[in-house]
């Protein structure tokens, strides 16, 4: 069954090791090609993170390199990646080949320059997480203690968003900026997040939050962190599906999908190491939903709620 995950930090590894990680096969990257392909996942969305440590001046640099990764070692190598450009090309993907698409997860590298965002559209991006975890000149994130919501920059940005038909992705952003976006957003999505009423970890979101996403027709896409699924040792499948179940139980059932953030995890969910182990998911989900709706959670509610 084919996946869309909306988010992996393959990137990210990949600009740290200065472009010394093949794309095609290193061990070391959990989303690498040959694993997409065993575990069935037909589209991966790849995340431009810049880590809050760089100095702000080498930050849209930074991000400009993560991309240049993207354009030469996952597309330029592998003739199987399919770059995501416009939301209309999920239709084209042809069998054995992935689509890629870049989204970008902080808006720190553009400062408060929104013509630097502009570059990063023109260059591929198609979702923009306003924050990581902690505050930026856009909003607070989820563990910033101040818990602001959007400044009137943030605003700014998911109004263009909007103009350019973007997702606004709400993974990492305080609960107050969460609001702000369900407010002004007219593509909100969340590509990493879990339901707080299952595991208590500040990145979940809350029932409210979560309704809320549903009224607005966005998408929350669960995560494999452990951290996020289960307090405590040995996580398994099962623990994930709890969630699903929840966001179902709130009306979420076509707006349900996957983000898995591989490359960005150190602890893994136990026999979901890696994306080749991705059809553990819908093995798992097939037990107690239907076929339709599993094929909702994997791809189909993605593609019926993206922009058109």
């Amino acid at each position: 069954m084919r996946i869309i995950d909306l988010h992996c930090d393959a990137l990210l590894k990949i600009w740290r090791s200065n472009g010394q990680l093949a794309y095609n096969n290193a061990p070391e990257l959990a989303s690498n090609k040959a694993r997409l392909l065993q575990g069935g996942v037909s589209t991966q969305c790849f995340a431009v993170f810049v880590p809050p440590t760089l100095r702000a001046e080498h930050k849209f640099q930074a991000a400009l390199d993560q991309i240049h990764y993207f354009y030469d070692e996952v597309l330029g190598k592998n003739p199987e990646m399919k770059h995501i450009k416009e939301w209309s090309d999920f239709d084209l993907l042809q069998e054995g080949q992935i689509g890629a698409m870049l989204t970008l997860e902080g808006v720190d590298p553009i400062g408060n320059d929104l013509r630097q965002l502009h570059i990063l559209f023109q260059l591929g991006v198609r979702s923009v997480g306003l924050t990581w975890n902690h505050a930026n000149l856009a909003a607070d994130g989820v563990l910033e203690p101040r818990g602001a919501g959007l400044s009137v920059f943030g605003k700014e940005i998911v109004h263009f968003n909007n103009a350019h038909q973007r997702l606004t992705d709400v993974s990492h952003l305080s609960e107050n900026g969460f609001w702000d976006v369900i407010e002004l957003a007219d593509y909100p999505i969340a590509s990493h997040s879990n339901a707080k009423a299952i595991c208590d970890h500040p990145r979940n979101l809350t029932d409210e939050q979560a309704k809320a996403m549903f009224d607005k027709g966005g998408m929350i896409h669960v995560i494999y962190s452990p951290a996020f699924v289960k307090q405590g040792e040995g996580v398994i499948i099962s623990d994930l599906i709890k969630h699903i179940d929840h966001f179902c139980s709130l009306g979420g059932v076509r707006n349900i999908g996957l983000g898995s953030d591989f490359d960005g995890i150190t602890r893994f969910i136990d026999k979901l190491e890696n994306a080749s182990m991705s059809q553990n998911v819908i093995e798992e989900l097939l037990k107690y939903y239907k076929e339709d709706e599993v094929r909702g959670f994997a791809a189909d509610n993605f593609l019926r709620c993206r922009p058109r």
